[in-house]
C-alpha cells in the first residue's frame, strides 16, 4: 500500500451534483481540492437522468399530515408513486418510524420552511454560477406548473403554498383556464385538471450536463478529479478525533489520499459508509425512474414549461430536443434494476396527457437511488470528527439544493 500520495486542503467524496458543487465553491475559496469517485466521469449515478427541475416550490416534505392515509392506499398498488417493499433491514424500519413521526402539521411546516430557505439560496447560487461561468445545460427560466387532478389534494396543497410564500417562494394558485394559457399543450386534457400552482421563478435544466460542465471547469482551475477510485475507508489520527486520509482502490492498486478536511457526498451510500465510524445517518435510498423522450422542439403538443403531475408524482422538463419525465419512489434497498412495469406506467401517463409529445418508440429508461431523509431536510453539517463533514441526503432535490448546499458546507469548513 502506498504512503500518502498527496496532501489537499479538501477531499470531496463523490462527483455527483453535490460533490462537484462543493468542489467548485471550495476552489472559489482558494482551497486545494481533490474529488474522488468510483465512476469514470462526473454525474453518472443519481445526477445522471433526474427530473431536471430546480424547484423551490417542491419544498413540502413527503412527511405531512396527508401522507399516512395516502401511503396506506398505495400499499396495494404495484404502480403507486411510493412503493414500499419491506425488508429485514433495520435502517429501512428506522426511516419509516421517523417518517411517521414527522407527519404532523407543525413538523411539516418547520421542515418546509427549512427546505424553502435553502432552495431559494441555492437557486440564487445556480444563477450566479451560470452567469459568471457561462455554463450551458439546456436551462429554462419559465417557472414550474404543478397541476392537480383531485380537488381534495388541490385544497390541501394550499396550506403548504402559504408556508412557502412566507419563506420566500413566489407561488400562486390558478384555475384550469389559466393552466392552458400558460401551457397550451394542455388544451386537449384540460378536463383532467381541477387546479394548479405556478411558481414563476423556478427553473429547469439538465443536471448531468451542468455537473459535467462544472467538473470540467473545476479541473481547468486545478481541482483534481480521481475517477475510477472507490472510497474504501477513512484513517484516523491517534486521538481518534480527526481524519488523516482517505483509503481508495484504483485500477493501479490501493492509494491513500491525505486532506485537511473531508466532505462526504456519497448519496445513498453515505449512510452505510459512515456507520463503522459511529455516524448513523437516518437516510434510505428511494429508487426513482425517468424516461427521456426524443421530441420535435417546435411541436405544440409537447409541453414547453416544466410541469409536476401531483396525482402520479411525475415531473416534466423540456430540454429542447428531448422531454425528461421522472418520478415514483421505491423503498426497496440498494438495487437499481429497472422494473419495466413502472417504466411503462410513466410512458402511459405521458401518453394520456400529451399523446403527440414525441417519438415514444425511441424512449429511453433510467433508474437511480435518491438519498432520502424522513424529513426531506438534508445533512449539511459537521460530524463527531473535527474535520469530517456531510453534504448528503438531498433526496429528490439534489439538483435544486446542490449549488446552495455546496457553498454552505464550504462556509462551515472555513469557519472550522
Amino acid at each position: 500500500m502506498d504512503n500518502h500520495s498527496d496532501d489537499f486542503d479538501l477531499a470531496v467524496l463523490g462527483a455527483g451534483v453535490l460533490g462537484v458543487n462543493t468542489a467548485y465553491w471550495a476552489q472559489q475559496a482558494g482551497l486545494s481540492v481533490v474529488v474522488i469517485d468510483r465512476q469514470p466521469a462526473a454525474g453518472l449515478e443519481t445526477s445522471f437522468a433526474n427530473g431536471g427541475q430546480i424547484a423551490v416550490s417542491h419544498a413540502e416534505p413527503w412527511a405531512n399530515p396527508q401522507a399516512p392515509l395516502q401511503v396506506i392506499k398505495w400499499l396495494f398498488d404495484s404502480n403507486a408513486p411510493l412503493l414500499f417493499r419491506p425488508r429485514m433491514d433495520w435502517a429501512q424500519w428506522r426511516w419509516i418510524a421517523a417518517f411517521v413521526a414527522n407527519c404532523t402539521a407543525a413538523k411539516a411546516d418547520r421542515n418546509t420552511a427549512s427546505i424553502v430557505r435553502l432552495a431559494v439560496e441555492s437557486r440564487d447560487r445556480l444563477q450566479e454560477v451560470r452567469e459568471r461561468e457561462s455554463i450551458e445545460y439546456d436551462h429554462r427560466s419559465e417557472g414550474i406548473l404543478h397541476f392537480y387532478r383531485d380537488p381534495r389534494s388541490f385544497e390541501s396543497a394550499l396550506h403548504a403554498v402559504e408556508v412557502m410564500r412566507q419563506h420566500g417562494c413566489r407561488i400562486e394558485s390558478i384555475q384550469p383556464d389559466q393552466v392552458v394559457e400558460l401551457e397550451p399543450a394542455f388544451a386537449g386534457s384540460k378536463a383532467q385538471i381541477v387546479g394548479a400552482t405556478y411558481s414563476p421563478d423556478d427553473e429547469s435544466g439538465d443536471a448531468f450536463k451542468f455537473t459535467q460542465a462544472l467538473a470540467d471547469l473545476c479541473a481547468s482551475r486545478g481541482v483534481e478529479f480521481r475517477y475510477g477510485s472507490e472510497v474504501l475507508a477513512l484513517h484516523r489520527d491517534k486521538t481518534g478525533m480527526r481524519i488523516t486520509a482517505v483509503e481508495t482502490r484504483t485500477p493501479q492498486g490501493f492509494k491513500s489520499v491525505a486532506a485537511r478536511d473531508v466532505v462526504v457526498c456519497l448519496g445513498s451510500y453515505s449512510a452505510p459508509f459512515l456507520r463503522p465510524y459511529g455516524i448513523r445517518l437516518n437516510m434510505y435510498p428511494a429508487k426513482g425512474y425517468s424516461i427521456t423522450l426524443p421530441t420535435d422542439p417546435s411541436a405544440p403538443s409537447c409541453p414547453q414549461k416544466s410541469l409536476t403531475d401531483d396525482e402520479y408524482k411525475l415531473v416534466y422538463s423540456n430540454f429542447g430536443d428531448r422531454l425528461r419525465v421522472a418520478g415514483t419512489a421505491e423503498l426497496s434497498g440498494f438495487r437499481v434494476h429497472l422494473d419495466h412495469r413502472r417504466c411503462r406506467a410513466i410512458v402511459d401517463n405521458v401518453r394520456g396527457l400529451f399523446p403527440d409529445a414525441g417519438r415514444f418508440e425511441e424512449v429511453q429508461y433510467w433508474s437511480g437511488l435518491r438519498p432520502t431523509t424522513p424529513t426531506n431536510v438534508p445533512y449539511i453539517q459537521g460530524t463527531r470528527f473535527r474535520n469530517l463533514w456531510l453534504n448528503t441526503g438531498h433526496g429528490t432535490l439534489g439538483w435544486t439544493l446542490g449549488p446552495g448546499s455546496g457553498k454552505r458546507i464550504v462556509e462551515l469548513i472555513r469557519k472550522g
